[in-house]
């Protein structure tokens, strides 16, 4: 038992890693203030931090520690520290052996106990939660009430695909997907508080399905045409998809719902078959160019997304040499590329031929060079162009505003504008990572767009 600790008053939720962890971050949030607590003043030290941590990046173990140390004040003190999401899962007791500031351990299926964690933390308990319940955590979060233009929206969680080089498997647990009603309640919900975006998350995003209104099994696609009759929501995403659960349905949507954003993000991790293979991959290259050809077939603007991997165990310089191939011959709008990182549990971490460090380096620098140049020629094959812009913030600049193409680029204009507001933009300069907008109309389009974007006839 430690010292028992007056409750905390304020606090504050440090979120690693992938959108999902983001959407975690948001929801841990709303749960704190749901229970009284406040967020901590800019500058300000907060009685509470809880760290929601990833486990894909290298290192990212390490990382927790160093940040956990961080936190120690000038007076030897610490906050009441909670370590949450992937690397709490996959660590557990451990981090409680290692770090002894920590109080509470809490994984990504149970931080819907966190208030009672804390309470027994308050008390003198050090307390590790990193039980799977068969209960759906979202049953027991607060109703969403922070809500910006756009908004995250978890509709599947987990994995069954078992990649050899990944711990989603087991710090996430199996493939569980939300009920149908929901997540369209949820929709509703997010819109009525002000979002005209939602993206839709799952770790394998598109492999969720449910039973519709009319008790109909539905996959992705048809959960995507129930939002898009929501009155106010102006625009649909979906991320982290994968090849083996790309369906003629969800293709077909990308040609047929207008609210659904000419954007796919579908990760093909390397452009060699026996790398796909010794990955445990589902797909192979052939296969994954013929389901980016019927994306096109339907929506010939889409822009195109992906994951790339280098230096997995046993990759030659010819296989790195297929994936680059791979890159240039899609034409990929941006893509994620990291180097190769053990993660211990998972079978690539016992394979044989691991990769040197700075071949690693060196292949990572060439990759991301080819990804630039990809991401630089769809930036400027945009200009010309006019589209809708959704505004999310302000710029560094006075009377300039960032917000999002439909392509999902940044773009900045100068001009009267508000966050929220769905503008009509010509793209008239690109750039490597954004481009530069000029208004068309200074008028917002109308925040109900119910008769002029729906499902194409």
């Amino acid at each position: 038992m430690m010292a028992k600790t007056p409750p905390p008053q304020t606090y504050r939720v440090k979120s690693f890693g992938c959108q999902m962890n983001v959407y975690d971050g948001e929801r841990m949030a709303e749960l704190l203030d749901a229970t009284g607590l406040s967020p901590a003043a800019e500058g300000a030290e907060p009685d509470l931090v809880v760290l929601n941590t990833c486990h894909i990046r290298e290192k990212a173990v390490e990382k927790v520690y160093s940040d956990i140390g961080r936190l120690k004040r000038e007076d030897g003190t610490s906050p009441l520290i909670a370590v949450a999401g992937c690397v709490a899962q996959a660590e557990g007791e451990e981090i409680m052996t290692r770090a002894p500031a920590v109080r509470m351990v809490v994984g990504p299926q149970a931080y819907h106990r966190l208030p009672d964690m804390i309470t027994r933390a308050g008390m003198g308990e050090r307390v590790t939660d990193t039980d799977m319940p068969a209960q759906t955590k979202f049953d027991a979060l607060p109703a969403r009430r922070k809500v910006g233009p756009t908004a995250f929206l978890t509709v599947q969680e987990g994995c069954d695909k078992f990649c050899t080089y990944c711990v989603v498997p087991y710090t996430r647990g199996a493939e569980i997907s939300r009920p149908f009603h929901d997540l369209v309640a949820e929709a509703e919900r997010l819109v009525g508080a002000g979002a005209c975006e939602i993206t839709l998350l799952g770790q394998n995003v598109n492999a969720w399905t449910g039973e519709d209104d009319k008790g109909r099994t539905v996959g992705l696609d048809g959960l995507i045409r129930a939002l898009a009759r929501l009155p106010d929501l102006a625009r649909i995403r979906y991320t982290t998809s994968h090849p083996n659960d790309m369906s003629d349905g969800l293709i077909a949507a990308h040609g047929e719902v207008e609210k659904l954003m000419p954007f796919l993000h579908l990760p093909v991790q390397s452009g060699s078959d026996r790398v796909l293979r010794a990955m445990n991959r589902s797909h192979t290259i052939e296969s994954y160019l013929k389901l980016l050809e019927k994306v096109r077939g339907v929506r010939h603007d889409i822009a195109l997304s992906g994951d790339f991997i280098v230096g997995f165990p046993g990759e030659t310089e010819a296989e790195f040499a297929e994936t680059l191939a791979l890159i240039d011959a899609v034409g990929y709008a941006q893509a994620f590329s990291f180097k190769y990182s053990a993660r211990p549990g998972t079978p690539a971490a016992d394979l044989a031929s691991q990769i040197m460090p700075a071949v690693m380096d060196d292949r990572l620098q060439r990759l991301q060079a080819h990804v630039n140049h990809g991401q630089l020629a769809f930036n400027r094959q945009s200009v010309g162009r006019t589209c809708q812009v959704l505004i999310e913030r302000r710029g560094k600049l006075p009377g300039q505003w960032l917000g999002k193409s439909p392509w999902l680029q940044s773009v900045h204009i100068i001009g009267e504008a508000a966050i929220g507001d769905l503008i009509e933009v010509e793209l008239v300069e690109a750039f490597a990572n954004s481009l530069a907008g000029r208004l068309v109309c200074a008028e917002p389009l109308p925040r109900r767009l119910s008769q002029a974007i729906g499902t194409r006839k």
